[in-house]
């Protein structure tokens, strides 16, 4: 095992990777955690020791949550820097990379505070992963119909050419655009929805069995007062900023906000798109998870 890790330490030498990360970041990158994502009682002392070095903003938002376009502005107002931070995360759930993380920590990627928007769902080694630094996450919570409404929006136009991107966790049909809108929403509903529903499902146990672990924000409060929710968002980092930072940062990106991939940003939009007997079908299966009850109404866009 000894000379295993040796080899690892060569090679690390050989890309230059050791002239910033000493040996026990290093052999921590090479340690698996147990199989749940959970780490023994002195990595985690030193994971957390890492984790109090630096400051991360971490947007763990589901997709058509305005996340590109708030970590965006977080970046503009706390001066840091946009870092992906899972390894060739396609089109799946993220999980969380640790040898970023840890190169990070160390003084690496960039002088100011990591900022990150990753589409995670609170499965344990995700959260685990992130109390051993301590991490807290922040999570929108916006209407599933208005959302996969601006998902169907991006499936249509994307990149404004004949190939479609793939689905999160999915495969979109090859003839989706060429179909009735009917058939269209018939999809959306029924091959995209569930991830979302899914995705509330995890974070809203998680909220509630870990009081305070993550910030929830709620859509009609951004769209009401964007600054009052980016200065909670850097809060919830650990990061301090004046309202009149908060507002500059975001008309900032307000300019640019195509870029940022900020549609519509309008709420209801989704009864455009979808029946009631399918938002109906999205109230069924939110029903099986008991612990989304209090985000019902919004997450329905009642």
């Amino acid at each position: 095992m000894q000379l295993c890790f040796d080899w690892r330490i060569i090679f690390l030498r050989a890309a230059g990777l050791d002239t910033f990360l000493d040996r026990e970041t290093l052999e921590t990158i090479f340690h698996f955690p147990n199989n749940d994502g959970s780490y023994g009682e002195e990595q985690r002392s030193f994971l957390a020791t890492q984790g109090a070095r630096r400051p991360i903003v971490f947007l763990a938002f589901p997709p058509k949550a305005a996340g590109t376009f708030l970590r965006g502005a977080a970046a503009t107002a706390a001066r840091g820097q946009v870092l992906r931070v899972c390894y060739a995360q396609g089109d799946r759930d993220a999980q969380p990379y640790l040898p970023t993380f840890l190169a990070y920590y160390a003084g690496g990627f960039c002088r100011g505070p990591l900022i990150t928007h990753v589409h995670m769902q609170a499965f344990p080694a995700n959260t685990l992963f992130l109390e051993a630094f301590g991490i807290r996450p922040v999570v929108m919570v916006r209407s599933i119909p208005d959302m996969l409404a601006s998902y169907w929006d991006m499936l249509d136009d994307a990149d404004g050419g004949s190939s479609l991107p793939m689905g999160l966790n999915c495969t979109i049909p090859p003839g989706f655009r060429a179909m009735p809108a009917e058939e269209r929403a018939k999809i959306m509903i029924d091959i995209i929805a569930p991830w979302y529903v899914g995705y509330y499902a995890t974070w809203s146990r998680y909220a509630q069995a870990n009081p305070g672990a993550v910030r929830l924000l709620h859509y009609s409060d951004f769209v009401r007062d964007p600054a009052g929710t980016l200065m909670q968002i850097l809060d919830a980092s650990g990061l301090a900023a004046t309202r009149d930072q908060c507002q500059q940062a975001i008309d900032e990106v307000w300019a640019e906000r195509f870029l940022h991939r900020y549609s519509e940003g309008v709420e209801g939009r989704g009864g455009d798109y979808f029946s009631t007997a399918q938002t109906g079908h999205i109230d069924r299966m939110l029903s099986y998870y008991p612990s989304t009850m209090p985000l019902r109404s919004k997450l329905l866009g009642l």
